[in-house]
């Protein structure tokens, strides 16, 4: 994996610190931490609804010392932007070739050094959408690593990381646990994304 924001010290403290005035002062709370156990994960980020999830995500994981890499589409990272999105942590993703990150991803986890704590949005894009995609899942399972159930809930100005979350193959029965815990949780265009009802 790429150097980021995220391993430059000076940078880091100076962003967690900005990050925690920011958050409080516009209400926001953070709850739970990742156990120090855990240094490699794929944490899921959801809902995803908006442009603004990004900031607020990097935010949050300032405040909870995470080492986090993302996943956004291929067009943001066009010159001259392609840089400073891959030192914020992003990875350029070409949605046609979604089987071949998967494995590229759980590959890139498996042989990094220190801690990965990957962000994958399971909608997969902020337009309106009602499945989940799987790939975060094939991830967290190639590379034999956690899922972190991460989440962003607008309605409540609450953010942070829930329960881990360990594949067990079954993934219709997995993915029906995980979405009931995202459930209650709203995104900031809380209409662009409602889970289908369990089987």
């Amino acid at each position: 994996m790429h150097r980021t924001i995220f391993d430059t010290p000076i940078v880091n403290t100076a962003l967690r610190g900005m990050s925690l005035v920011f958050l409080k002062a516009t209400g926001w709370r953070i709850e739970g931490q990742l156990p120090n156990s855990v240094t490699k994960c794929v944490l899921i980020a959801a809902p995803h609804t908006s442009n603004w999830d990004l900031p607020y995500t990097l935010m949050v994981a300032f405040a909870l010392r995470l080492h986090i890499y993302w996943m956004g589409k291929s067009s943001i990272f066009s010159f001259p932007f392609g840089p400073v999105m891959r030192w914020l942590g992003g990875i350029a993703v070409n949605r046609s070739q979604a089987s071949n990150l998967v494995d590229a991803c759980s590959q890139a986890l498996v042989q990094a050094e220190g801690a990965v704590h990957l962000v994958v949005p399971p909608e997969g894009t902020r337009s309106k959408t009602r499945y989940w995609k799987t790939g975060f899942y094939y991830i967290a399972l190639q590379a034999q690593v956690p899922i972190v159930m991460a989440y962003m809930d607008y309605s409540r100005k609450v953010s942070g990381l829930g329960p881990l979350f360990y594949p067990s193959g079954d993934i219709d029965k997995d993915m029906v646990a995980i979405q009931a815990f995202y459930a209650p949780f709203k995104g900031k265009n809380a209409d662009q994304f409602d889970l289908p009802p369990p089987n």
